[in-house]
């Protein structure tokens, strides 16, 4: 194959865990190029994936909402000749993009009644807890494409470090290591770990004064965040909104420890590299873990009902998050970084 397109998926936890795919491919047919199509909100993870070549963006919710716009595209692809598509997304919409584009192979898993607009459909995988890598490396494995390294691996580019270094120098974030990031945010409230946690648990590590606390994040995050910091004496170094996804990544590849829920930037900087501890209350590492090369601790209590992965997302109650104490924590961090 020379040309080959990969349908990615719309999170940036689970594009990071795509990341082995295009290793894979790459090493299976070694002068083939690469071209992934995903919404623009996850190029910067894309963009620290060397094996990929080009990235097309395709955002069906906004610029392509529309029948001309998804049109558009579908000509692109036509025009690209690709060779091969392996989906990984589940859409329906986007199996008929590529069978309309006349892509001659198109892999990925029969769903959603897709299976006709396939030439090589994949019964998806039924009766375990399979992780979320592993299930989207299952596109590949079952062409026939063996995946060696199933590690999500980052690498960031010099460009993005310089960025990121001049944005800690505007905000006065001194090159002092420990730097720990606490990632307050979540995709859902069901995942968040308590307001008040967050806020004794940045009380604690803040009386460091060994330590740099830095706090990312969106724009979207800052009401939550000052929430969270407004009764603080001492306050951490906010840079939620400061930065876009490559530098926040480049930020991380400098850090020592990111503290956060089930997210995406949990997936991010274990996937670079780093130390995490991952906060889990509703879904299941098993199937949501990090699965990156740096080393991760994971806090999860069994309540009941977390045994499975939880989409309740209307429960008063999120015992599962508010199982984990502020202790626990502080407890974790102190192992990890003296050891």
């Amino acid at each position: 194959m020379k040309k080959i397109l990969v349908v990615n998926v719309n999170w940036v936890g689970d594009v990071a865990f795509s990341a082995p795919i295009f290793k894979a491919l790459k090493e299976f047919y070694p002068q083939c190029q690469i071209t992934c199509m995903a919404p623009s909100r996850v190029r910067g993870v894309l963009e620290c994936l060397s094996d990929v070549d080009e990235i097309i963006d395709y955002d069906e919710r906004v610029t392509h909402r529309g029948v001309l716009q998804k049109l558009g595209v579908i000509l692109k692809l036509r025009r690209e000749k690709f060779d091969a598509a392996f989906l990984l997304h589940g859409s329906l919409t986007r199996a008929l993009m590529v069978f309309l584009a006349g892509i001659p192979k198109r892999i990925g898993y029969d769903t959603k009644k897709r299976g006709f607009l396939l030439t090589h459909k994949i019964s998806p995988p039924t009766g375990k807890m399979l992780h979320r890598s592993d299930y989207y490396l299952g596109v590949l494995e079952s062409y026939g494409i063996p995946v060696k390294d199933r590690s999500p691996r980052l690498t960031v580019g010099e460009e993005s470090l310089k960025e990121v270094k001049q944005i800690l120098f505007q905000n006065g974030i001194l090159d002092v290591h420990p730097r720990i990031l606490v990632h307050v945010g979540a995709n859902w409230t069901l995942k968040r770990w308590p307001k008040e946690n967050f806020t004794r648990l940045l009380e604690s590590l803040l009386k460091d004064a060994d330590a740099e606390i830095v706090i990312p994040g969106t724009k979207e995050d800052l009401g939550l965040i000052e929430e969270i910091c407004s009764p603080l004496r001492i306050k951490p170094h906010i840079l939620a909104g400061k930065t876009n996804l490559k530098q926040l990544i480049a930020l991380m590849s400098i850090s020592d420890l990111l503290i956060s829920s089930d997210s995406g930037p949990l997936h991010l900087a274990n996937a670079v590299g780093i130390k995490t501890i991952g906060l889990f209350g509703p879904t299941r590492p098993e199937v949501t873990g990090p699965k990156g090369q740096g080393r991760a601790t994971i806090l999860q209590y069994e309540v009941g009902c977390n045994s499975k992965a939880c989409y309740h997302l209307a429960c008063m109650d999120n015992i599962c998050m508010q199982a984990i104490t502020v202790k626990d924590v502080l407890d974790a961090a102190s192992k990890i970084q003296n050891t």
